[in-house]
């Protein structure tokens, strides 16, 4: 039975959430303020944290940089009333798998939860052994789980990294939206998300010489995205 710890300060909402997952078969903790989440966090180590950005003293935003930071790879949900696209780049560059905007559909957040637990499944693997690709200047050492950009290492995190590999795979064809909610966050259905486009843009940043102007992670009009080598 998967674990769930709520980081949630309004109590009607937590109240609210803890129910509906807890029907679902969750088993459910709840923590009011970003101090006491990030102890029971350290010493539960659940399956799966729901993290609200706002809170008072200790922020979401340093909750999640001081678990990533303190080694801990739980799949983290973000969910805040914070829908602007530097919010969402910013606890996407801290280490957050998914990000939901308040007010939120209760299913497609149920189906998000769902996602991230199978993705994070012991024993579930993405990535075939024994590939190595490249583009431009970057190398993409899938033995290792590694990049490099002009033979320099690159941080990516583990959905960027999964999302990478997808289009890599598709040698040049393009990829709708929807089959990558499905591949790389295992959503599913067709869960209206701008998660992808987000991810898009931090692999860019990464990986492209002028972002502004890419030449390898293309976007796709009205179809998707590839990736040309």
């Amino acid at each position: 039975m998967h674990r769930i710890l709520i980081i949630e300060d309004n109590p009607d909402l937590a109240f609210g959430l803890r129910n509906n997952l807890e029907i679902e078969g969750y088993t459910i903790e709840v923590a009011e303020d970003g101090n006491k989440g990030l102890m029971r966090a350290r010493a539960s180590e659940p399956d799966l944290i729901i993290l609200d950005l706002m809170m008072p003293g200790l922020d979401g935003y340093r909750v999640l940089r001081t678990l990533r930071e303190e080694g801990y790879t739980t799949p983290v949900l973000i969910l805040s009333a914070r829908g602007e696209e530097a919010d969402k780049v910013r606890g996407f560059r801290l280490g957050a798998d998914d990000y939901v905007t308040k007010p939120f559909s209760l299913l497609e957040l149920l189906a998000r939860v769902e996602a991230l637990l199978r993705r994070s499944a012991p024993g579930t693997k993405t990535e075939a052994e024994g590939e190595a690709f490249r583009f431009g200047d970057v190398v993409v050492d899938n033995v290792r789980q590694q990049v490099t950009r002009g033979g320099q290492p690159v941080q990516l995190t583990h959905r960027e990294y999964t999302l990478l590999l997808s289009l890599l795979r598709r040698k040049g064809a393009v990829v709708s939206r929807i089959d990558l909610l499905k591949e790389v966050w295992g959503y599913r259905g067709a869960v209206n998300s701008r998660t992808i486009d987000t991810h898009i843009m931090e692999l860019r940043r990464k990986l492209e010489i002028d972002p502004s102007q890419p030449r390898h992670i293309l976007t796709i009009r009205k179809s998707g995205y590839r990736l040309q080598v």
